[in-house]
């Protein structure tokens, strides 16, 4: 063996024994005869048949990201030309798994006895990785915790996970600085380490969150009660401060008897779950974990799924449902609701009441929204055959308007199906509306402009009712069923809605009341000479085509 191998195998011994001492990979590459060596552990992680070899370029080709290879091979080229005398390169492995896996290759030139380049020593190290330890908290992150539960599984354990999150860290940066910020997560740590007891352990998460792990059996409420003194020790050392800053932090707690899965992944899930919870539940409270929670949330995810895989599928399972709205006096159909109805591949309905909070958090009820107005522009043009003066009214979420340009979708659409304006009727529910956002102001300015008449809906349930009336001027109110059938049970509130409908004709508004069902009921609200009447009396929700068959009948 000559004196230059043997150096190459020195090099490789001592890469193969310090292998399990270290995270990073270490190399060693001799230039002359093509060799290659790298630290046995990097063969499972970017898939390589074994940790030395030759070809060196044609081998790294496999595993190099493939628009970074050329970038490679140029510096290679100028550190075997001797243009270079220290390798450091920032560019993308590909993993086992075809993942990218960003890395910095660092190396120094080893000359031969000729002064020429011969070996390529270093250290190759994956700087997308999640940090392990932090130093602003003085705590270990995610690997590390990671790393603590695999030499402690908590299987048949108990304990809890309390994972807790300050409110509006990112507020705090952007009004005060990251100094203030990083204050602010030092404080919050020695609250948390104030009351920790043995068999608990602190790591700090994602940027503004923590997890206290408890090994010496604590309970979900002993937990909320962690929870609730360190939010207190807050409190104290904002008082101590001079209220230099102010903030909450939010809880969520998991108990280990609540996992059926101990998977670290399963288990981080479950705990960013549990601190969303408290979260959307209006900050500053904790949450304890309930399994039955956790499952309708899944349910809700699998349901936000199978919408947007219908969306996706040209709205499929969706279908447009229409009720009937008469004339207050001759009962004659005026025009028809348009509602939207969902069903599931398996021929399971789901009620609007379930599925439409999911479109508007989602943003489905954009595209969705234009979906329905066709749909109902469609009818219209379909039943304009018989009568011309037909009307369909079509509900907007104030996510289209806040959040889509659904003026022109309108506008658009009427003009395409050959429509008037007043053949369609826009209705807005009150319970969502912002009045003060300039959106909206604009949206109903040019509803007016084009002669696009307005309609508030569930008119009565809220607590602003008149202010609307006065500056959004809508062509209609519609009475919600609740406030109907009270005012048909109770003498003051049928005089209160025989006001309202007065009010109404004072200041040419039209009014139609929701959910009339009976004969008597029919002829009670008869008497208050409401302008339309609504309900299942007249007719539930229907498809188009069943609709058009009862307009024939009552036309006749």
């Amino acid at each position: 063996m000559s004196e230059k191998s043997f150096e190459m195998e020195s090099y490789c011994h001592s890469i193969e024994d310090l292998d399990v001492c270290m995270d990073d990979y270490l190399y060693a590459y001799d230039m002359e005869l093509d060799d290659y060596c790298i630290s046995p552990s990097a063969t499972e992680r970017f898939g390589l048949e074994k940790h030395r070899f030759g070809k060196v370029q044609e081998q790294l080709a496999q595993i190099v990201y493939p628009e970074d290879m050329a970038m490679l091979a140029e510096d290679l080229a100028m550190v075997q030309r001797g243009e270079k005398e220290f390798h450091n390169l920032q560019y993308r492995w590909l993993s086992a798994r075809k993942e990218i896996v960003w890395i910095n290759c660092r190396g120094r030139v080893i000359h031969d006895s000729n002064g020429s380049p011969r070996y390529l020593i270093g250290c190759i190290n994956e700087i997308g990785q999640k940090q392990k330890a932090d130093n602003t908290s003085g705590l270990l992150g995610e690997e590390g915790l990671r790393c603590y539960l695999e030499e402690h599984p908590l299987n048949g354990k108990k304990g809890f996970l309390l994972r807790i999150g300050i409110d509006n860290l990112k507020d705090i940066n952007a009004n005060h600085g990251i100094e203030c910020g990083d204050e602010v997560l030092r404080r919050t740590v020695d609250a948390i380490q104030s009351v920790m007891q043995q068999n608990q352990h602190l790591y700090r998460m994602v940027s503004d969150e923590f997890i206290l792990l408890d090994m010496g059996g604590g309970t979900t409420m002993e937990a909320a009660q962690y929870y609730r003194r360190i939010r207190r020790r807050i409190d104290t050392l904002t008082v101590e401060h001079q209220y230099d800053m102010v903030y909450t932090i939010s809880g969520g707690v998991l108990g280990m008897s609540d996992m059926a899965e101990y998977s670290f992944s399963h288990m981080m899930k479950l705990t960013e779950y549990t601190l969303g919870r408290a979260k959307s539940g209006g900050r500053n409270q904790c949450y304890i974990y309930r399994p039955e929670d956790y499952d309708q949330y899944l349910h809700r995810k699998q349901l936000e799924c199978r919408m947007r895989r219908a969306v996706r599928q040209d709205f499929r399972g969706f279908e447009a449902y229409f009720q009937p709205i008469v004339d207050g006096r001759t009962h004659k159909l005026y025009m028809a609701e348009t509602l939207m109805r969902f069903t599931t591949d398996e021929g399971k309905p789901i009620s609007p009441m379930e599925f439409i909070p999911i479109l508007e958090d989602t943003g489905l009820i954009i595209p969705l929204g234009r979906w329905i107005l066709r749909q109902a522009l469609a009818l219209c043009k379909e039943v304009h055959k018989v009568n011309p003066d037909f009307k369909v009214t079509v509900n907007l979420s104030y996510i289209q308007v806040l959040k889509s340009d659904v003026l022109l979708d309108i506008v658009s659409g009427i003009r395409e199906f050959g429509l008037s304006p007043e053949n369609l009727v826009v209705e807005i529910t009150e319970s969502g509306l912002l009045e003060e956002n300039p959106n909206l102001k604009r949206f109903c300015k040019g509803l007016h402009n084009y002669g696009i008449q307005l309609a508030l809906d569930d008119f009565g349930t809220g607590y602003s009712n008149f202010h609307y009336l006065h500056n959004l001027r809508p062509s209609f109110i519609k009475i919600d069923r609740s406030f109907t059938a009270s005012a048909l049970q109770n003498e003051y509130e049928y005089s209160l809605l025989q006001q309202m409908i007065d009010m109404a004709h004072n200041i040419d508004m039209r009014l139609c009341t929701e959910g009339i069902e009976t004969t008597e009921e029919l002829e009670s609200i008869v008497r208050l000479e409401p302008d339309f009447i609504q309900g299942y009396y007249f007719g539930r929700p229907c498809p188009a085509k069943e609709l058009l068959a009862r307009y024939t009948e009552v036309s006749a």
